[in-house]
């Protein structure tokens, strides 16, 4: 069947633009979280901030992080790549997180406060941990290359609408 109408194809046209244009509700969300604790090897103080994607087939997420340590009189400035994946536990709130990925790491003496050059390395960490659905979490991260070595820390994540 052929339809010559102009009318109907016009609004058909503009239908099908229109509902491709309007933005459709996610159902799943993207988050910031924060990010702090401690270290081992270096000992260590951090604080960071991270992005988390949304679910991108089913439940792998892909996580942008920066973290900053302090301690050991050496000052690492850390970013992350992280794929992770989220496994629920039974049909409560909490999820067993688990990934990693690689890292850029810069590495300057705490004592040259203004010098701005530092080492950049390369590294990795796997890591897994437990969140909560109200954003809570806690994360250990196993470091190779010239991250740290262990990292355990806390957090919260908030979900961007």
């Amino acid at each position: 069947m052929v339809i010559r109408s102009g009318r109907f194809g016009a609004g058909l046209l503009l239908a099908l633009v229109l509902s491709a244009a309007l933005p459709a509700r996610a159902a799943a969300q993207s988050s910031i979280g924060f990010t702090g604790g401690l270290s081992v090897d270096p000992e260590q103080v951090y604080g960071g901030v991270f992005w988390q994607s949304p679910d991108i087939g089913g439940r792998f997420k892909i996580r942008t992080g920066l973290d900053g340590g302090f301690g050991e009189n050496l000052r690492l400035g850390i970013v992350n790549l992280d794929f992770i994946y989220a496994f629920p536990i039974a049909n409560g709130p909490w999820t067993f997180v688990t990934g990693g990925g690689p890292a850029l790491v810069i590495v300057r003496p705490q004592s040259d406060i203004f010098d701005l050059r530092g080492e950049v390395t390369a590294g990795g960490s796997y890591l897994f941990g437990f969140a909560h659905d109200k954003g809570f979490f806690t994360d250990i991260r196993i470091g190779g290359g010239n991250t740290p070595s262990l990292k355990l820390g806390v957090g919260w994540a908030v979900k961007i609408y």
